[in-house]
């Protein structure tokens, strides 16, 4: 079993969300960041005070069902923890909260000195993308296959990992079609390899999937 890194995450990344699973492993999103108070940032993507107190495995987290005419909002899983400087969040719900808050939610915006570093699999609404801001209150976005057109260093680490595809101008639809076919299946384990290497940042497979890691319930922005 894969579980060092983030590639796993890549590997797994067609497969379907499966409620049966007491954790995640299938479609995740992630979303990391640091300069900013864990709880802080678990509370801005909408986490709840006491949930977030209890430090509730994912294992034992219930998830109210929603009945016709409910009028709550609709809530998914988001496990959590720690790697060195970031606190990072895993969610398999279609999409990462925080790619899909950040422009409207006030509590989401970055601000200078607080980087963040989030891949979403937008699946309601693809492309599947890389989100980055750099800590300097800007925010630069790529689908898969590309890099930010930055030149930082999460862009070397995107291009060392063979996450960087060819553009049609450079190489024509012919090849570049031919490159899809050949690597394309690769490419989500390219770029969480690209992002683990940028972020340092390592994932156990195990616990995730076992959902052994806390969890609290974010509702869908």
């Amino acid at each position: 079993m894969l579980s060092d890194g983030l590639a796993w995450i890549g590997v797994h990344s067609s497969a379907d969300a499966s409620a049966v699973l007491p954790g995640m492993l299938g479609g995740i999103s992630l979303t990391c960041a640091r300069g900013v108070d864990a709880d802080e940032f678990l509370i801005a993507l909408g986490a709840d005070l006491d949930e977030l107190a209890d430090r509730t495995p994912c294992k034992d987290l219930v998830v109210p069902v929603r009945r016709r005419g409910d009028r709550s909002p609709h809530v998914n899983r988001a496990m959590y923890g720690a790697c060195g400087d970031w606190v990072y969040v895993l969610e398999d719900g279609g999409m990462a909260t925080w790619a899909a808050g950040y422009r409207a939610v006030p509590s989401m915006r970055p601000a200078p000195g607080e980087e963040f570093v989030c891949v979403t699999m937008n699946a309601w609404s693809p492309p599947r993308s890389v989100v980055h801001a750099p800590g300097d209150g800007r925010v630069w976005q790529a689908e898969f296959g590309e890099d930010t057109g930055q030149g930082s260093v999460l862009d070397v680490a995107l291009r060392a990992a063979g996450a960087v595809f060819p553009a049609i101008g450079e190489v024509g639809e012919t090849v570049l079609a031919a490159h899809y076919e050949e690597y394309g299946p690769g490419l989500p384990g390219a770029v969480f390899t690209a992002v683990g290497a940028y972020c340092g940042l390592s994932v156990d497979q195990g616990a995730v999937q076992a959902g052994d890691l806390p969890a609290v319930l974010l509702p869908m922005v």
